[in-house]
Order: structure tokens, then C-alpha cells, then sequence
């Protein structure tokens, strides 16, 4: 058995609180919103998000944020990307030195263009950060329903190790050294399904969603290899696997923004219907600047930009993708002569 503490009481860091609780570990969840910690502690659910998926009796529910970080064999950070940063600050006193950290969280911060991990080894210098992701649904991960991840870190015992405190027989978890691959196909992914909601909103068929998706899996890929990422990581579960659950399913926030979107909603008007936190929005601009710092082709993510913060028409946007300059689909392969 082992203690972890997962900061952040939303549905993926409930999610896999039950997971942890139910592999038989301490587990505490920790909130800096009193009245989640509260409502927790009333129906031992979250009633609206995760309904029916009860917290075992063995989560401890804490608004202390120093008791949650210390004295821990991990330390799941499952807050909100906008929100790791502030958080990282908060704990940074309170958090040992070489104490094994996860993040949990997608995105890239638009104003440094630092990953979730880059933030965590800069405001927690002197710890080991890992990454988990890949196609996993927090409605579904609260329920046993059988889901798979990856887990990414540069020691291979740390990686291990998370594997094994998380894994059991509905939750696998697989290792990888590639961290920046995984970290960037879990967050380019989610401006991808921005893109495939506006699709579906837009009343355009499975050929077009299934066009979107394959030439956003290439514009994820060159611009990880670009950044050091490997091509196998992006054709794994953070790449690929969490493209096509994050684009097809109505459980995805990203998606849904993206339909309400396609359906004539603003950016802003659909971020408030869909009630969470939209990743992929906080993403998009980053993404685009990383693709112009690191001179790559990203027309997709370009265009999702422009329909977010330049009013652009999403009809106008899809439009344009599909009337660009032809073009290879794989500029490696060579020809006969």
C-alpha cells in the first residue's frame, strides 16, 4: 500500500482517486475550492460530473494544502492546466525534495509555451516529474470501464513504480522515456477536437472528421519531432489513441465546445454551456506559436486559432483547409523515376 495525494478534486483527479483507493492505497484528495471538498464530503460523489461513481472509504478529503503534499510516496497533480503554475508555487514549501510527482493535466501555457512538466520542474526544481495520458475518460475511469495510458519519465524505476501504484485489472498503464511526446499529443490533441466538434456542428459527415483527424495526427507529429518528441509516441495512446476518443466521443469538453461552435456559438458562448474547463482552447495559441518558433506546418491549428480569438467563420476556416496549395502526404516517400 502506498499514500498518495492527488491535488485537484475535479472529475479526473476524482476519477483517479477511485482508481488509487480501489488498488488499495491512501489516498487523499485535496481542493482549494472549500465547497467541492464539502460537497464531497456530503455524498462521497461528485453528483453532477461523475454521478453514481461513489468514493471508497479510504479517500480522505482535505482543504489542507501542506497535509496533502507531505509525507507522500506520490503526489498526483490533477488541477487544471491554467491552474498548475499557481498551484505548483503554493506547494513548493511544502513538497520534499526528490518526492516523485505525476502531472495529469494537458496543455501548454500560452505566455512561457511551457509544458505542464517544464512548470513543475521550474517551480519544483529537485523532484522527479512524470507524466500520465493517453485516451482516458474520467466518466469512464470512475466506472472500471477498461481504459489505457501511458506513463512518461526520464528514470525508468520512477515510471514503474506510478505503473504499478496505478495498475490493476480495468486500468493498464504503459511506460515510455518520451516525455515531451506524450505531453504534447495529449494537449495538440485537444485543439484537434475543437476542430472535429466544429465538423459535426457544421452537419459535415465521417469523411470529413476522419480527413481532420489524420492530418491532425501528422501536424502533431512533425511538430513533436520538431520539439525532441518521438514518432512512435504520437502513433501510441498520448497521439493517436487520445486523438480518436477526444474527437468522436460527447464525453470530450473539447469536442463538445467545438460542435456548440459549429452550431454558431462564440468561443466564449460555448465554454459556458459546456460548464468545464475547455484545454484545447487554452491550447490552441500556444500550439500556434510553437509551430511558427519551430518553423512548422500547422494549417489545422492555425485556422482553429482564428476561429477562437479572430472571429474568423468556421465554415470560412474549413474552406480554406481544403483549397490550400496540393501538396504530398508524406514527403519521405520517394518516387520511381
Amino acid at each position: 500500500m502506498s499514500k498518495v495525494s492527488v491535488l485537484g478534486a475535479g472529475t479526473w483527479g476524482t476519477a483517479l482517486s477511485i482508481v488509487l483507493a480501489k488498488n488499495g492505497h491512501q489516498v487523499m484528495l485535496w481542493s482549494a475550492l472549500k465547497e467541492e471538498i464539502e460537497l464531497l464530503k456530503t455524498h462521497r460523489e461528485q453528483i453532477e460530473k461523475l454521478p453514481g461513481s461513489i468514493l471508497p472509504d479510504n479517500i480522505e478529503l482535505v482543504e489542507d494544502l501542506e497535509m496533502a503534499c507531505k509525507g507522500q510516496d506520490l503526489i498526483v497533480f490533477a488541477v487544471a492546466s491554467s491552474f498548475v503554475r499557481s498551484t505548483a508555487k503554493r506547494a513548493a514549501s511544502f513538497i520534499p525534495e526528490k518526492q516523485l510527482i505525476v502531472n495529469v493535466a494537458k496543455g501548454i501555457e500560452e505566455s512561457t509555451l511551457d509544458t505542464m512538466c517544464d512548470i513543475l520542474k521550474e517551480e519544483l526544481p529537485k523532484r522527479d516529474i512524470a507524466v500520465l495520458s493517453g485516451p482516458s475518460h474520467a466518466e469512464e475511469v470512475s466506472k472500471g470501464i477498461p481504459t489505457t495510458v501511458v506513463v512518461g519519465t526520464k528514470k525508468q524505476k520512477n515510471a514503474e513504480m506510478i505503473q504499478t501504484i496505478f495498475m490493476n485489472e480495468f486500468f493498464r498503464v504503459y511506460t515510455s522515456p518520451d516525455v515531451i511526446g506524450i505531453e504534447l499529443g495529449g494537449s495538440l490533441k485537444n485543439v484537434i477536437a475543437l476542430a472535429a466538434g466544429v465538423v459535426d456542428g457544421l452537419g459535415y459527415g465521417d469523411n470529413t472528421k476522419a480527413a481532420l483527424m489524420t492530418r491532425g495526427i501528422a501536424e502533431m507529429t512533425r511538430l513533436g519531432l520538431a520539439m525532441g518528441g518521438k514518432a512512435e509516441t504520437f502513433s501510441g495512446l498520448s497521439g493517436v489513441g487520445d486523438l480518436i476518443v477526444t474527437c468522436t466521443s460527447t464525453h470530450s469538453r473539447n469536442w463538445n465546445a467545438g460542435y456548440l461552435i459549429g452550431k454558431g456559438r462564440t468561443m466564449k458562448q460555448a465554454m459556458e454551456e459546456v460548464k468545464q474547463v475547455v484545454e484545447g482552447v487554452y491550447s490552441a495559441k500556444a500550439a500556434y506559436k510553437l509551430a511558427q518558433k519551430y518553423q512548422v506546418s500547422m494549417p489545422i491549428v492555425e485556422q482553429v486559432t482564428k476561429v477562437l480569438f479572430e472571429n474568423k467563420s468556421a465554415r470560412d476556416a474549413l474552406g480554406d483547409l481544403f483549397t490550400r496549395d496540393k501538396r504530398q502526404e508524406n514527403s519521405l516517400l520517394e518516387w520511381e523515376e
